[in-house]
């Protein structure tokens, strides 16, 4: 069964999506790469194996799997969307998070229960040991408590230990919480934590990247944890030893660029030494949530909305030459990725990257289908664009 049975007109745009995310052997990368170089899934699901093999983007045995789609696979997703609380959101729509958009990697696809909305606001990620100790325990429930007083959404990953503590610091104080899940969303890992997570979708969310289906696979928690760090300005390792998975989370948040924070301990407990690891390598040490407030203070998450930005971003900047050049070429009304390389003489590939900057600053907005056109802001030294 294809796309164009049985689908309305704004499913049968999800559906192609879909089609492209549920293909063995088109991972992220090979997903984004193929929407820089050919364009929308809808183009790619059209284009032909030898077409989709000269864009130097997938072998020929993928090529040929995307000329069949499971439509059927497809279908249960969509099914699942219908149901209240759920949703299904792509890298080029409006709700999409703007902090993950921005990293190496962003999943083309998020499925999540509860409220969209969460995801952007500005949000502190918490990790740490599935073990801690009862120091480790009390703090991470004490710093979540007080982040989300102070108005941040505490992001964790739905693991015991740690991040138990930190999504219940922030339910008592009825405050948002969102837990990053490596499972398809009708899974709840670890089983222990469903009357959790039922909670959390109460006055949070729950996300994942992996598509209905997906179980509980090692391989798949290590990626979720980009996720993690991807949508939040920090990260507070509360108690890790120096093996712990909560590492990947940190090293995820420098290479993002995002701020990582630690909590010291004593040099004889083993689940403090991953902390103090950080701490060597350059992490901010944290004594109470205060420094956290004040090292933040000064950063603020760009909201993901429809609405026009303010006129004084603090993205905002002057844009280099490349930059002009995407600008210049681009009007009030929407332009395609191919148009733009037509316009512009840049790979699509190059003009990806453009984009998301000028996304990310205010100049450019998105529009559903993936166009681009110019936003009508004032910035601090071009006056009127």
């Amino acid at each position: 069964m294809g796309p164009e049975k049985g689908f309305s007109a704004t499913e049968d745009e999800l559906a192609q999506w879909l089609a492209l995310l549920l293909t063995p052997g088109i991972g992220t990368r090979r997903f984004q790469a193929l929407l820089a170089r050919i364009g929308s899934p809808r183009d790619i699901l059209g284009s032909t194996p030898q077409q989709l093999i000269a864009a130097g983007t997938i072998p020929g045995s993928i090529a040929a799997r995307l000329a069949t789609p499971d439509w059927e696979q497809v279908e249960k997703q969509l099914r699942w969307q219908q149901q209240c609380g759920n949703h299904i959101i792509t890298c080029r729509d409006p709700r999409y998070p703007l902090l993950l958009k921005a990293i190496d990697d962003p999943p083309p696809l998020l499925f999540i229960q509860g409220d969209v909305a969460t995801l952007s606001r500005q949000q502190i990620a918490i990790v740490g040991s599935r073990n801690p100790g009862p120091d480790g325990t009390e703090n991470t429930f004490t710093f979540a408590r007080d982040l989300s007083r102070s108005g941040y959404t505490v992001t964790s990953g739905l693991a015991l230990g740690v991040d138990t503590a930190a999504h219940r610091g922030a339910l008592v104080a009825d405050g948002t919480t969102i837990a990053v899940m490596g499972t398809g969303p009708d899974h709840r890992y670890p089983r222990s934590n469903r009357v959790l997570a039922d909670q959390i979708l109460q006055n949070g969310a729950l996300v994942t990247e992996f598509p209905i289906g997906t179980p509980p696979l090692a391989e798949n928690f290590p990626r979720r944890n980009r996720i993690i760090s991807g949508m939040s300005m920090g990260v507070l390792v509360t108690e890790a030893a120096l093996r712990s998975g909560s590492l990947i989370t940190a090293r995820s948040a420098l290479e993002q660029g995002r701020e990582v924070f630690a909590i010291p301990g004593s040099i004889h407990n083993p689940l403090t030494r991953g902390c103090h690891a950080l701490l060597r390598d350059g992490a901010k040490l944290v004594e109470n949530t205060q420094d956290i407030i004040e090292e933040l203070g000064a950063i603020r998450q760009v909201e993901n909305t429809t609405e026009a930005p303010t006129t004084h971003s603090l993205f905002a900047r002057p844009l280099d030459h490349n930059e002009q050049k995407v600008f210049a070429h681009l009007g009030f009304d929407p332009s395609s990725i191919d148009t733009l390389v037509e316009r512009t003489g840049l790979t699509a590939e190059e003009l990806s990257s453009i984009l998301l900057v000028l996304e990310l600053q205010n100049y450019v907005k998105t529009t559903a289908g993936g166009h681009y056109l110019r936003n009508g802001i004032k910035t601090g030294n071009q006056g009127l664009i």
